[in-house]
């Protein structure tokens, strides 16, 4: 008998966006550094995790880009909290920029293979880049406006990544589109609620 895995895309979303939400919040200027304990302890078990299991769940579905994402963006999440947690953090700013840095260039191309998705997953990672782009130049030249920009930024992402999750779960359920998510190349086999925010685009041969 044939098993159906479910669907682990709107878990792996909402682990993600709720998190950054957190985190955000602090980058905006919302809250303080004090706020950061419930921030790590988020990153901890639902950002990292619980998101990391939505990647090996998406391996198991033969999809590559879920599990890149998921697994990546878990590590980092849980990296973060390893490095400010149990690390003490104390690395020099310019330094922490390049961490960020090297996160959006990842961020970056993959906001390019999304594409090849819907445009509700092509903003979340447009802003998700431009997110770490500001956070790295406001580590690197101390510059606040920059950081809290960021964080106004990350707080967009993070309602991206939220919408998108509550569209992949609620159109799921009901086999139509309640949530529409603005598919690039809808793809005429399927009905628009069975279509996945993570699906492996189809590549053919050009005669």
């Amino acid at each position: 008998m044939e098993t159906k895995l479910a669907n682990p895309a709107p878990l792996g979303l909402i682990g993600f966006a709720s998190t950054t939400w957190l985190l955000s919040m602090v980058n905006a200027g919302w809250y303080d550094e004090k706020s950061l304990s419930v921030v790590l302890a988020m990153a901890l078990v639902f950002g990292g995790i619980v998101q990391a299991v939505a990647g090996v769940f998406s391996f198991f579905r033969g999809n590559t880009f879920g599990t890149v994402a998921f697994l990546s963006y878990g590590a980092f999440w849980i990296s973060l909290a390893t490095f400010i947690k149990f690390l003490g953090g104390g690395a020099p700013a310019s330094f922490v920029g390049w961490y960020l840095f090297g996160w959006g260039v990842f961020s970056f191309y993959m906001w390019i293979a999304t594409f090849r998705h819907n445009m509700a997953l092509q903003l979340v990672f447009l802003a998700l880049w431009i997110t770490f782009l500001l956070l790295a130049v406001g580590e690197w030249f101390g510059i606040g406006v920059s950081h809290t920009a960021g964080g106004y930024l990350g707080l967009v992402t993070a309602l991206l990544a939220g919408y998108l999750s509550a569209a992949e779960l609620i159109n799921g359920e009901y086999g139509r589109t309640v949530l529409p998510i603005g598919p690039f190349t809808p793809a005429p086999a399927e009905s628009p609620g069975r279509q996945e925010v993570f699906k492996e685009p189809k590549l053919g041969m050009r005669g």
